[in-house]
């Protein structure tokens, strides 16, 4: 179920589509608007939609993280490589220039560094020296 390919390129993906093949979508766009109790109003955008959507995906990728394969360090160097392009982007494209893509680029940022620093725990966890062995 959990491939080596990181999960962050879906939000990736998705900002590109909405952003090159829907020139007119606005990131201000209500989605919904849901009566609280206490008789406010929580209007939540597309943008807010977006980035929900995405720690989303960042649960997902650091679950990955928790696991001890072989391909875990093929994930972690993909999940800096799709850091490495969004981040390309932000500075370079403009319709990437905005705060919803900024806010992207640190839950990718947050990917990379969370894997790396759970692998490492993971990893030192499993780690263990015979204290009877003389060498």
């Amino acid at each position: 179920m959990l491939t080596p390919v990181p999960l962050l390129i879906v939000p990736l993906a998705l900002y590109n589509i909405m952003v090159f093949l829907m020139p007119g979508t606005e990131w201000t766009t209500v989605l919904t608007t849901v009566d609280m109790m206490s008789g406010a109003q929580w209007t939540i955008t597309l943008a807010e939609g977006f980035i929900v959507l995405s720690l989303f995906f960042l649960f997902f990728e650091i679950l990955k993280s928790t696991r001890i394969t072989s391909r875990s360090i093929i994930d972690h160097m993909l999940s800096m490589l799709v850091f490495a392009a969004g981040l390309a982007e932000f500075l370079l494209v403009r319709p990437a220039g905005n705060s919803v893509f900024a806010i992207l680029l640190c839950i990718m940022l947050l990917d990379v560094v969370a894997g790396f620093s759970v692998s490492i725990r993971v990893a030192q966890r499993d780690f263990s020296v015979d204290p009877r062995v003389q060498q």
